[in-house]
């Protein structure tokens, strides 16, 4: 069978590969293609473009960049009627994944959305959309399938893939050495995976180092962003950065800080205590704050439903109460225990399925 796969970010792409991969375990004569990334590229993809093309965030730069979308949208719409897929298989990314479903609708194709949209978060209307433009949803948030439900709409819960992929590492032993750390226990510090939440995060990241002298801060770099991004790093003697080796990182790590999304969900798996930042450009956060629907914008506290992890969100990511909420889950902290714990209900909410042969066996199953 042809599956045409579209993946909008980097985790998208780490998803969407694996899926790749256990879909030729039931079709072994599949071809595949699709817009990702290196992942993606490597698992046999052949891509039209790389997913950063359409790696934007927030209502002002979406539409800073509508132009460039319009082309992207097009060009993507012609590779698809040229390709004639069996399926296409969207994966998260709505702004642009619905325009395309809409598309495909229009011209009969078969159309599966593996990772669903964080649409229960604000505009929850868009479930009656879904509903009438995708033939099946394969969600990966247990909570998911309720929210559905309550639009009449039957989704699958495959579990979560971020359970597969930190069970599957193994973490270097050389890494310290490798990376050059020091003996002295290590904060992680995740600024995010685009262009614009570094830039906005990090440098409130960095500015607690000196409240912290005992301590080696690491930067977990994304390597398809530019060096330049982490120029502020650079100018802190005693802090590391190092690219492509997040798992690694967070494995040596006694605490982190970390951008909301889905670095926060695989620093808990990997039990490391967190405080989840974020910050956006003030238009975009106006905005966001009369639409936002629920408690919470970590995946943490999401899935357990209470305030497992600290967050820190536009105007309250300062350095003060930054400060002020690491100390609190470091080994001496008063707060590290209930993490901890909280972790632990987040593992048994998501369960052990392997998503990706769960999706990819319920995928053949539909489209035979």
């Amino acid at each position: 069978m042809k599956y045409y796969i579209i993946a909008g970010e980097r985790s998208g792409d780490l998803h969407a590969s694996n899926l790749v991969k256990a879909l030729y375990d039931f079709d072994p004569n599949a071809e595949f293609r699709g817009i990702g990334g290196e992942l993606m590229s490597g698992a046999g993809v052949g891509l039209l473009m790389h997913y950063s093309n359409l790696a934007l965030m927030g209502f002002k730069e979406v539409f800073m960049k509508f132009l460039k979308l319009r082309k992207i949208l097009k060009a993507t719409k012609d590779d698809l009627l040229k390709f004639q897929p069996d399926v296409l298989i969207l994966v998260d990314s709505a702004g642009f994944n619905l325009r395309i479903a809409k598309f495909a609708d229009k011209n009969k194709l078969t159309t599966y959305y593996y990772i669903s949209p964080k649409i229960w978060a604000w505009n929850q209307g868009r479930a009656v959309k879904i509903k009438n433009l995708i033939d099946r949803m394969f969600v990966i948030l247990p909570f998911e399938k309720e929210f559905y439900k309550k639009f009449d709409y039957d989704v699958d819960y495959v579990g979560n893939p971020l359970l597969d992929a930190v069970n599957d590492f193994e973490p270097a032993s050389d890494f310290r050495k490798e990376t050059g750390l020091k003996d002295k226990p290590v904060i992680a510090v995740l600024p995010g995976s685009r262009k614009q939440e570094v830039m906005l995060i990090l440098e409130v990241m960095l500015s607690v180092i000196p409240y912290f002298p005992d301590h080696q801060f690491v930067v977990a770099g994304v390597d398809n962003l530019s060096r330049e991004l982490y120029k502020p790093a650079e100018a802190h003697a005693q802090v590391t950065i190092v690219f492509g080796q997040t798992y690694d990182l967070l494995s040596v790590s006694e605490a982190a800080v970390v951008t909301s999304g889905t670095a926060s969900l695989e620093t808990a798996l990997l039990d490391v205590p967190q405080v989840v930042c974020y910050k956006t450009s003030n238009v975009t956060y106006q905005i966001a704050k009369r639409l936002i629907k629920v408690g919470y914008i970590s995946l943490v506290n999401l899935i357990a439903g209470e305030e497992v992890v600290k967050e820190l969100i536009q105007h309250e990511l300062t350095t003060e109460n930054l400060k002020g909420s690491l100390k609190e889950i470091l080994p001496e902290g008063k707060n590290r225990a209930n993490v901890m714990t909280g972790y632990q209900k987040v593992k048994g909410l998501l369960g052990s399925k392997k998503a990706s042969q769960n999706t990819a066996k319920l995928m053949s199953e539909y489209l035979s």
